[in-house]
């Protein structure tokens, strides 16, 4: 049984669970695992068909894997995309759009609201090769405006933000990368496709770090960029030629992880917001960032372009980083690492960790204090979350007296 889900009509969650899997000789249920390095040809005439583009098939998993190839199929159709490259990380998803689509003199108009390794990526090595980069302030589209030039021609965008949770209207910032010849790229990392659809806004690109909601249980690297034929296809040629691959084994792992996404994404989301709410409500927190309370910035917009608000939340305690550390510090549930999409609940602290390699003043300008707290909610009783953070309230309490 072989499905399209270009032709298919189907739902979303009916294409998390079925898209893309070609079902081999063998009738099997669950797609299988090509653990293979390369792939046999019938004669010589049929590899050198292969290789030169005139017979479709496989010829070096580098770049050709049945596997990846399911898991690229069953992405690209729930983001709505024509075609998504598979690839090591969510790191190398950029690497490849950036070094894919752009060339020397060219230039790139992002939001100041990125992840770190995003803004050390463009800031510190695709200056080296000569693709420039201007920061904005993601929720303003007139500052995408005034930051281009006529060498942009790529604007790159992350909404939510991680880890402050701002939302950028993707609509409205499109319509100006348009009106300037650019393409947008969305990092649609922390909504997925089960709760954010960039393609359908307008956007060009859609970026993934399938590493975390996708996988959702922290177990394996990998990347991903969705997009139009044209694109991906220069995309695809840089992963042929530099390498940064998908393994088969990670993109099945993937695979398992888009069947329930939308499941735990829903999840995820409903626990965030408790714990959201109730965090607001107690003494030694200055600030709540998370999109689906009232009073944040972006509630409105999110509701308008998310069906949820997410699965990470921030918040900022009074006392700085003596009292961000003791509260991490005294948790027992929450894992601390830098992870986040896991079905186990994380906590960091983003000045000294994941936006660590910023300067002082980039931190600064990106609201990233020192008594930040970045939680990603699990999956586990909220109760029992609640609870552990309120071990870790008291524990703040009692490093700042």
């Amino acid at each position: 049984m072989t499905n399209d889900p270009n032709d298919a009509p189907w739902g979303p969650e009916t294409l998390a669970v079925r898209a893309g899997q070609h079902r081999t000789s063998e009738a099997e249920q669950s797609e299988p695992i090509f653990a293979t390095s390369s792939f046999v040809y019938e004669s010589a005439a049929q590899a050198a068909a292969r290789f030169s583009g005139e017979e479709p098939g496989n010829i070096y998993s580098r770049f050709t894997n049945p596997t990846v190839r399911t898991f690229e199929e069953r992405l690209a159709a729930m983001e709505g995309g024509e075609r998504c490259v598979a690839t090591a990380s969510g790191m190398s998803a950029i690497l490849a759009t950036g070094l894919g689509l752009l060339s020397q003199g060219d230039h790139i108009v992002a939001g100041r609201q990125l992840f770190g390794s995003t803004v050390g990526l463009f800031a510190n090595h695709f200056s080296r090769f000569g693709i420039t980069t201007t920061f904005v302030d993601a929720t303003d589209p007139e500052a995408w405006a005034a930051a281009t030039t006529p060498a942009t021609k790529l604007y790159f965008l992350e909404t939510p933000s991680n880890p402050l949770l701002e939302i950028a209207d993707i609509a409205a910032i499109a319509e100006v990368a348009h009106d300037h010849g650019a393409w947008l790229a969305v990092d649609n990392c922390l909504c997925t496709p089960a709760l954010q659809r960039p393609l359908e806004l307008g956007a060009d690109i859609v970026i993934h770090s399938a590493t975390k909601y996708i996988d959702g249980q922290g177990r394996a690297l990998g990347g991903a960029v969705v997009g139009a034929d044209a694109e991906m296809a220069a995309v695809y040629n840089f992963l042929r030629s530099a390498g940064p691959s998908m393994s088969p084994f990670n993109a099945w792992i993937f695979l398992k992880g888009l069947e329930t996404v939308g499941l735990r994404m829903r999840a995820h989301s409903a626990a965030a917001g408790e714990l959201a709410a109730w965090l607001a409500g107690q003494p030694g927190v200055a600030r709540v960032h998370y999109p689906g309370l009232a009073g944040h910035p972006g509630h409105g917009l999110a509701a308008r372009q998310q069906s949820a608000p997410g699965g990470l939340l921030a918040f900022e305690l009074e006392g700085g980083r003596e009292a961000a550390w003791a509260f991490i510090d005294a948790l027992s549930i929450a894992s601390i690492t830098a992870n986040l999409g896991d079905a186990k609940t994380t906590v960091t602290h983003p000045a000294t960790t994941t936006h660590s390699r910023m300067t002082p003043e980039q931190r600064e300008e990106a609201g990233i204090t020192e008594g930040l707290v970045r939680i990603a909610a699990g999956l586990e009783t909220v109760a029992d979350l609640r609870a552990d953070l309120q071990r870790g309230l008291d524990a703040a309490a009692g490093a700042r007296h």
